[in-house]
């Protein structure tokens, strides 16, 4: 897998994580620890995103 597709896999991943986030943080029943979790899922998504494209730019 080349790196932009690396990065448009870990982009898709993130986007879901946000429409499922979004969906339960609609809910009233929503879970504490689940968005917390999903955050947390996010948050490292994000991170490799940044390491990634920073290695591409040198």
């Amino acid at each position: 897998m080349t790196i932009q597709a690396h990065i448009a896999s870990l982009e898709k991943k993130h986007g879901a994580l946000e429409d499922e986030l979004q969906n339960i943080l609609s809910s009233p029943s929503s879970d504490d620890r689940e968005i917390a979790d999903i955050k947390r899922r996010k948050l490292r998504l994000k991170d490799e995103l940044e390491r990634l494209k920073a290695s591409t730019r040198h």
